[in-house]
């Protein structure tokens, strides 16, 4: 969510997290089919075949507790509108608040309340932040393991912070490793002591919980075809925005009863988040089972467009992008602009005939989409995005990291940080570097 000190954050220790759980599966074949063989096999036989399951994880170890308390309220007044059989549980971690805990959510009040002690879930610091490995994946099995439904009948909302694909230390001293779910730990606020979970970890972490329908990043800057290639696996759709959003996040008050709904619940959800905050957000829903093909699609279509800019890197002046991480303020630095819209760069570099076929690849993907000529951002738009405008030709509505020359910004670091996700080899990005 909109943060001013988002680019500041740095974190200090993160590289023990990332191999947590990708050692957990043992078929050699397919590991992610193993996992959710195992999770299947943990589902008492007696589970009613229309139960389902929502787990929303407030990551509130930050400045965003405030708010996050709000949509806890949000919540459990949605929960007036459920079915006995529809479960809402809910993680809430807020910063200096005692411990975090699990409950259900139903006709509007807190049941089955349990602390992360009384779980014996503990990080490996013992300071039980909302972005730990353990934490998540003890959270996410006690959740679904208590409320169990059928593969495929589960949900996770992310209520938190975040910052796209971003990730490891980035040249920029006061910038570190991100992605989601900041935490500050409960005695120092300072950026220095801030902790976030990178995508490739979550990833993980998912392939070993039951089969989601859905995924809601209700974080900034989620919907990159990094991260929903990386996420494929691990549920049906992807729900977000590309860009930065509103500090109030979701109207979860309307939205919640939809998120057990079937069909196209996720145009429901987008619909109503969109007039909660007035047409001023660009907000995506897709479906993860074609992003292999936009992935081959993408690998193509890079072929062509290095024939066509040849030695050298493309500029992006002119296109669409959703964050900008220069903090000098008065003016626009291009060689800070991380998040482009994956469409504009292929319409402008891509031969026509190739960017038809990569555009259809992606429609198939992007299953709704919600444009709008300005966002919700706490940079000054006048200034910080000054260099573009939203068109329907030129957005939509998913971003991809171009790398660019590694003498300016923060790209050297950016274009090696760029190399620990599937996306870099399956969609050839490798073919855009000199």
């Amino acid at each position: 969510r909109t943060k001013k000190n988002l680019v500041k954050i740095m974190l200090m220790s993160i590289a023990t997290a990332v191999c947590f759980s990708f050692g957990a599966c043992s078929n050699e074949d397919d590991p992610v089919a193993a996992a959710r063989e195992t999770a299947a096999a943990e589902i008492p036989a007696n589970v009613p075949g229309d139960a389902k399951t929502v787990l929303i994880y407030l990551a509130g170890g930050n400045d965003l507790a405030g708010v996050l308390k709000q949509n806890l309220k949000d919540c459990k007044e949605g929960s007036k509108r459920l079915r006995d059989n529809e479960n809402l549980i809910v993680f809430a971690r807020f910063r200096n608040e005692g411990e975090s805990w699990v409950a259900r959510l139903k006709n509007g009040e807190v049941t089955d309340s349990v602390s992360l002690k009384d779980l014996g879930i503990f990080s490996s610091d013992a300071e039980n932040r909302a972005c730990d490995p353990g934490v998540m994946e003890g959270v996410m099995s006690y959740a679904f393991k208590k409320y169990p439904a059928k593969d495929g009948n589960y949900g996770i909302v992310f209520g938190s912070h975040g910052s796209g694909w971003l990730k490891k230390k980035e040249v920029h001293q006061r910038m570190g490793s991100r992605a989601i779910c900041v935490d500050y730990g409960d005695n120092n606020m300072s950026d220095y002591n801030a902790r976030w979970i990178n995508i490739p970890t979550l990833a993980g972490i998912l392939r070993n919980q039951p089969h989601l329908k859905f995924i809601m990043t209700d974080c900034c800057n989620m919907m990159c075809l990094e991260n929903l290639y990386e996420l494929r696996t691990t549920c049906d759709y992807l729900i977000g925005s590309p860009a930065e959003i509103p500090g109030k996040g979701a109207p979860y008050d309307q939205i919640v009863p939809d998120m057990f709904k079937d069909g196209d619940f996720y145009k429901t959800i987008i619909d109503k988040y969109e007039t909660s905050v007035k047409g001023t957000l660009p907000l995506v829903a897709v479906k993860t089972s074609e992003m292999e093909n936009v992935a081959q699609a993408t690998r193509t279509a890079l072929a062509a467009v290095k024939e066509k800019i040849g030695n050298g890197y493309a500029d992006m002046t002119g296109m669409i992008h959703y964050f900008h991480l220069d903090e000098t303020k008065g003016h626009f630095d291009a060689d800070y602009n991380v998040f482009y819209d994956a469409g504009d760069f292929m319409r402008t570099y891509a031969p026509t005939d190739v960017y038809q076929q990569w555009r259809q690849a992606l429609d198939k993907a992007v299953v709704e989409r919600r444009m709008t000529i300005k966002w919700t951002t706490y940079l000054d738009w006048n200034v910080k995005y000054s260099d573009f405008k939203v068109t329907e030709e030129k957005f939509h509505g998913v971003s991809m990291y171009v790398p660019q020359d590694p003498s300016k910004g923060y790209y050297s670091q950016f274009n090696e940080d760029i190399k620990f996700f599937e996306w870099y080899k399956i969609a050839g990005l490798s073919v855009l570097y000199n």
